[in-house]
């Protein structure tokens, strides 16, 4: 007997109450259709702004249609998850150039299969518990395959995709990952929220490098994330000193969010900073061996850039840094595990630190900016 809507209904509230007990935040229902959102991300991949990330151009009619990546797929459930802790302390890594400026997300377990995991297990305990009632197929994802995941939760509901690209809770601002469901059951759907970016610009005007080129648009080749992970080669030499201190992704055009003073804050500790990245300089990881690395970062997003990356990474910020006789001496004499494009990195950094020796290192005026950003809506950053 086909299932009626008060059935549905219920089995949607059961699903949301089901997730919130498993630690996400919220839970919406989309339908399959990709529609302009895949439109304008074909274009983007065509105008080359993905840079190196090929495997955006590979699987495009997976991506634009979600039944042939998990047949019988009716129904998305876009779902969130917070990851900022409390003390986040972004204005100190911020005001300090000696600082190693990571990511957020970056600092404690990576997210992925952690995620998904519990989405795993929330899913067989409803599929348990609806065995009587309805055959449930399903699979889940968590950036892990060629998934929409963005426009699958603007269309449901769960925020707008702000001029920076990334989504926007009004009661939550942006620090949060997604997770999807695909589900084989006619779900009610959720509805899309209007878009409260309004006039503000503050995301394109403080981003460092330039990366948001417009409105909900991003050349990824400009982007500090990109460089900084994806990225496999030479950073190039006209974006270096704009990175500043960033050694691992960038979360400033969300930093530059006002949305974001109504943040929430996680209880889950995993996405607390381990002890090897807690409140440390660019020196003290650069001091880091290869075994120290891939000891140190393991179950963490970080270890998959690999050790000359993560040297590439810190020679730059390092470069930028105040000049210092020991940061010179550290850089020279690390040239011995480093391969041949770390070593141009780390020539650039000895020169630009020496062509500043007698001078002060001059205040960023977009960094200043985004200090004052936190000061002012993140109280709980301190």
């Amino acid at each position: 007997m086909p299932l009626s809507q008060t059935d549905l209904e219920s089995i949607k509230s059961q699903i949301v109450t089901l997730a919130k007990s498993h630690g996400f935040q919220d839970a919406k229902v989309s339908d399959t259709d990709t529609g302009e959102y895949f439109k304008r991300f074909k274009q983007w991949v065509e105008q080359k702004q993905h840079g190196d990330m090929v495997f955006l151009e590979n699987n495009q009619s997976l991506r634009q249609s979600p039944q042939l990546l998990h047949p019988d797929t009716l129904r998305v459930i876009s779902l969130r998850y917070n990851y900022l802790p409390e003390k986040a302390g972004f204005a100190a890594t911020l005001g300090n150039p000696q600082a190693a400026n990571i990511s957020r997300y970056a600092l404690g377990r990576d997210y992925h299969k952690l995620l998904r995991k519990k989405l795993d297990k929330m899913c067989r305990e409803f599929k348990d518990s609806l065995s009587q009632q309805a055959t449930l197929d399903y699979r889940v994802f968590v950036d892990s395959a060629p998934v929409l995941e963005t426009a699958f939760a603007e269309k449901s509901g769960l925020g707008w995709k702000g001029k920076h690209t990334l989504l926007i809770n009004k009661d939550a601002g942006s620090w949060f990952f997604l997770g999807e469901i695909f589900i084989n059951l006619p779900l009610p759907l959720d509805h899309p929220v209007e878009s409260l970016c309004g006039s503000c610009t503050a995301c394109i005007s403080l981003c460092p490098t330039g990366a948001i080129i417009e409105e909900g648009k991003v050349d990824a080749t400009r982007c500090i994330s990109y460089l900084t992970i994806e990225n496999k080669s030479e950073i190039p030499v006209e974006l270096r000193q704009k990175m500043g201190n960033h050694i691992y992704g960038c979360d400033d055009c969300q930093l530059a969010c006002p949305w974001n003073r109504y943040a929430q804050i996680t209880d889950d500790s995993n996405f607390y900073a381990r002890d090897l990245l807690k409140n440390k300089s660019l020196l003290d990881l650069w001091s880091t061996t290869e075994a120290e690395f891939l000891e140190g970062f393991s179950g963490n997003p970080i270890r998959r850039i690999g050790f000359q990356n993560w040297l590439r990474n810190l020679a730059v910020a390092i470069g930028n840094a105040e000049y210092s006789e020991k940061a010179v001496q550290a850089l020279k004499a690390k040239k011995t595990q480093a391969n041949a494009m770390v070593v141009e990195h780390i020539d650039w950094a000895i020169k630009q630190l020496e062509s500043r020796r007698k001078q002060q290192l001059l205040p960023d005026k977009k960094r200043q900016k985004l200090i004052h950003c936190v000061q002012s809506m993140l109280p709980r950053d301190a």
